[in-house]
């Protein structure tokens, strides 16, 4: 398939991004990667539901929390 390209860019048949809500687009090696992002995609429930704990640096130090390390 060819696509017209104009000053602003180029338009993706919505078609071949069928159920997703976003698109991660990257460039490697010479190409133009188009990598649709779904609603469903488990990425998009983390931190949906936290736990609250008595701990002010699990963000930098989760590994310590979650591994013991």
């Amino acid at each position: 398939m060819k696509v017209k390209v104009s000053q602003k860019g180029l338009l993706i048949p919505k078609k071949l991004l069928a159920g997703a809500t976003e698109a991660d687009v990257r460039k490697k090696n010479g190409q133009i990667v188009v990598v649709p992002i779904r609603k469903n995609d488990p990425i998009f429930r983390l931190g949906k539901h936290p736990v609250k704990m008595d701990v002010t640096d699990a963000a930098e130090n989760h590994d310590r929390y979650l591994y013991g390390e």
